[in-house]
Formats: structure tokens, sequence, C-alpha cells
């Protein structure tokens, strides 16, 4: 679509870019060079060059002379112009690959007719136009192939952008920034007074990275704000599949939902109120001590929460159309997020996490949101345990991954892969905190009276077998026996 608008911000932008003593790679100045195919290849170099010199923006601009940045006149009108009998807008955006975005505007400036093209940054693969993807060296177009330590040194670059950094609305008002977001959240989860007058709160907002300032001199909000402090997250167009569905079934099978939720907010100033509707969800029991009746929720708090927190942190945010989902059966609940764990799954309780988001994980852990790197997961198996629940599940499903907690049953009641799961991982908690699993631990861990001691030597050996865990040293007395997971060398 070409916009022909007289909008203040754009020209404010054309003014700010023409302030600019020379052109620079993600900018360039043209006057009647109104030729597609030239067009289509300086959209390739522009993006391209954004992506390397870290600007979330490219920028063409007609109408403007290129010694002076004077405003002058051209033939060329984007909304007029066609290739064959193809709109040129529609012709440049069938021969890019990927598809970014881009913009025409056709603004006044200074009594003067200017054609703006505003060009996404490349994102995670060079921009190729007609098969050739190009490249801006200096101010001049050239072909990528041929300048072999800039192709390499923008593959290095579209490998190290974070999601974080990308923007989610760009060019908003102070206003529009101050209605989007929900900064008393802000301040209020940084333990922070709030400021008493808007520059200091975008001020602040500014030093976390959840607002940056746009070229024509109003603000972008980024995707790292957009997503922890969104008031709606369906505002942001790029972001609205990622909110957090819930859904409660009836029975164990998803055959019948019973509700469904999408929390509209973003995870950080939403987290509570996440966490307590699900929590609302779960069944609990009454457990009559002495004279007072005392209600035991089905699951852990801590571990909902680890488990939450988690999947808001480590989700890919490259899978489009999918975000975290938290699904209660009457038996389980599931907690999904989209993309595969940069860890082995077998590894999640002792490995230090590995988080393609660093960005809002950091936010988020000074916020308390989560716990300190490397804990949260240890604490989630210490409390299944604790409770004697059966041991988490933690699997691949497809392009997801996937956490489940299961509710409490007796251990006659667990199958032989829970048995030795809940083993495999007390053995991981044990070695974590640079102790022995041993008979001992594993009675306690399962409620196992001391006289029923052969039921956690049947259940030892049952892991053993299945290579889940291995002696520490074969040669000690079966009283003195103490047990490793198997990965330990």
């Amino acid at each position: 679509m070409i916009f022909n608008i007289h909008d203040q911000r754009l020209i404010n932008l054309v003014r700010e870019l023409c302030k600019r003593p020379k052109e620079t790679e993600w900018i360039e100045f043209k006057v009647n060079n109104d030729n597609p195919q030239e067009i289509g290849e300086y959209i390739s170099a522009l993006a391209n060059a954004a992506a390397l010199a870290n600007r979330p923006r490219a920028y063409l601009i007609w109408r403007i002379q290129d010694e002076n940045h004077r405003v002058v006149g051209t033939r060329f009108v984007p909304s007029t112009t066609k290739k064959g009998n193809e709109e040129l807008e529609s012709w440049l955006l069938r021969l890019l690959e990927p598809k970014i975005n881009f913009q025409f505007f056709e603004v006044t400036v200074d009594d003067q007719p200017v054609v703006l093209l505003e060009i996404a940054a490349a994102n995670r693969h060079p921009v190729r136009f007609s098969g050739q993807a190009y490249i801006r060296v200096g101010t001049a177009k050239k072909n990528l192939k041929a300048f072999q330590e800039k192709e390499r040194a923008l593959w290095r670059s579209l490998d190290q952008t974070p999601f974080e950094n990308d923007i989610a609305i760009a060019r908003a008002g102070e206003e529009q920034v101050v209605q989007l977001i929900d900064y008393p959240a802000y301040f209020d989860l940084m333990q922070q007074p709030l400021p008493e007058t808007r520059s200091g709160v975008l001020e602040a907002l500014e030093a976390d990275d959840i607002i940056r300032h746009d070229d024509s001199g109003r603000w972008n909000i980024t995707n790292v704000g957009a997503i922890l402090f969104a008031k709606k997250l369906s505002k942001f167009p790029s972001l609205r599949r990622k909110a957090v569905r819930v859904i409660q079934y009836k029975g164990n099978s998803r055959i019948e939902t019973i509700r469904e939720q999408e929390d509209a907010r973003g995870y950080a100033s939403g987290f509570e109120g996440l966490i307590l509707y699900i929590s609302g969800l779960l069944p609990s029991s009454e457990v009559i001590e002495q004279v007072f009746r005392r209600t035991v929720p089905m699951y852990p708090d801590i571990a909902i929460r680890e488990l939450v927190a988690n999947t808001l942190i480590h989700q890919d945010f490259s899978i489009t159309g999918s975000g975290p989902m938290v699904e209660i059966f009457e038996d389980r609940m599931e907690i999904t997020n989209p993309g595969q764990p940069l860890i082995d799954t077998n590894r999640f309780l002792d490995s230090p996490p590995k988080s393609r988001n660093e960005s809002l994980a950091s936010l988020m852990r000074r916020m308390r949101i989560c716990e300190e790197r490397g804990t949260g997961i240890d604490k989630v198996v210490f409390q299944t345990e604790y409770y004697q629940l059966p041991p988490p599940i933690f699997e691949v499903v497809e392009e997801s991954t996937r956490s489940v907690l299961l509710a409490p049953r007796p251990l006659i009641k667990m199958d032989k892969e829970d048995r030795i799961r809940a083993c495999y991982l007390h053995s991981c908690l044990r070695y974590a905190s640079r102790e022995f699993m041993t008979n001992a631990t594993i009675r306690k861990r399962f409620g196992i009276e001391e006289k029923n001691r052969a039921a956690s030597s049947r259940l030892i050996k049952e892991a053993i077998e299945a290579d889940a865990i291995k002696p520490y040293d074969a040669s000690a007395a079966p009283k003195l026996m103490k047990y490793v997971p198997f990965w330990v060398q």
C-alpha cells in the first residue's frame, strides 16, 4: 500500500535524515531514478546494510539532491508506476526473498512532494531480489557475493540479532507509548518509585531498552518491551499470537473443553494474575491435621511458577502462529512452549540453562519473576519429591518443549517409566547438591518404610537396568552402595 499523506512524523523523519552530512550505508537519496529493477536491488542492499549496521530500518528518499540534500522536483510517483501491467509495489514484493516489510510514503516537505521508501532490516537471512543479494559498500550498491568478508559479517550479525531487539511498534508518540505499555507495572516490579514526569518515565523505559528513540524523534517500542509490559498484546500485530493460552479440559483427554482463555497482558505485568488464574482452575484436597482442616493444592505453587516462567523465557519466538500454552487435565498439567530446547531434556536439572532470549530472561530475573540462573528445575523436582508426587516429565513434541506435572498417586499406581524417571531425577538432584542417591534416600523419596527396604532396592535395580543410574563405586558393600546419574564420568 502506498500512502499519500501529510504526516508530521514522516515530515520530521525526512528532515532528520536530510540533516546528515552525507549518505550512509542505510540511507540513499535519489531524484529521478524510477527504474523498478534498480529499486528492487536497492531494497535488498539497504535491508542488508541496515542489519549489518544494527539499524532497524533503512531509507530510500526521492526528490532529494545527493550533493546538498535539498528538496527538488522529480518525475517519480510510485502510486502510478508499473512494471508491465503489474503495480510497482506488488512486483517488487513478488521478487523479494524473504518477503520483508517495506512501504512507500508520498509526503510534502517544504511545499515539495517527496517520496520516502522505508525498508525493514534483514532478519535471519540476507534479502535477495530476483535471486541476487546486494549490499552497500560505502554509498555504492554492490553484489553481496563479490564481498565475502561483508557477507560473512552479515551472516554473523543475523545469527546474533535476538528477537528482543526487533521493533514491535515503530514511530510511536509519547501518548501512544504510555497507552500501549503498562509502565506502572514496570516500576512496581522493579521496586522503583514512579517518576513524576512523563519524560522521567520514558527515560527509565529507554534505559532498559523497552523503548528506543526513532530517527524521526519519536519512539520505537521493542519486542522485549511489548512482550513483557503490553497492556494488550493484541495491539502489537507481530506478537498477538504469543499470548499465553490456558485451556481446561474435562477428564484426561482433549475431547471436551471446559474453558479456554488467552492472557492478553504482557508476560511480566500479567504474570501474577496468570498464576492466580491457573491455580484457581486446579483441583485441591482437604487434609485434616488434628482439629484443623488444611486445603492442599494438587501441584506445588513454586513448581507451577517456575515451569510457566521457563516456558515464557525459553520459547523460540521465530516460530510463528503459536505461543505458550497451559493445559489442565484431571490427572496432569501440561505446559508447552514453541521451540526445541537448547539442551538435552535429560540434563535440564544439572546443566546451566541456555536461553534464546537473554534480555527477556534478565529482566524477568531482575523482577524476581523467575529464580536465579540454574535453580528453577531443581526447585520443581525438589517440590515434587517433597510432596511425593510422580516425577515431572520433560519432553520434546515436534517443534515444541513440554513440561508435565502429574497428579498425586501412590507408588503402587506409578508405572515402570514413572518409577525409573523418579529414580533418575532423584539421583540428579542429589548429585547437583554434591550428594549421592542411596537406598535410604530413595525410601524417603517414595515414603517407603525402612522395613520395606527391599522395595526400594527393586526400584534402584529397575533404574540401573534401564541405564538411568549407575553405582558410584561398584565394589562397595551393598549397604554402602551409592548411585549417580548415568552421565557422570
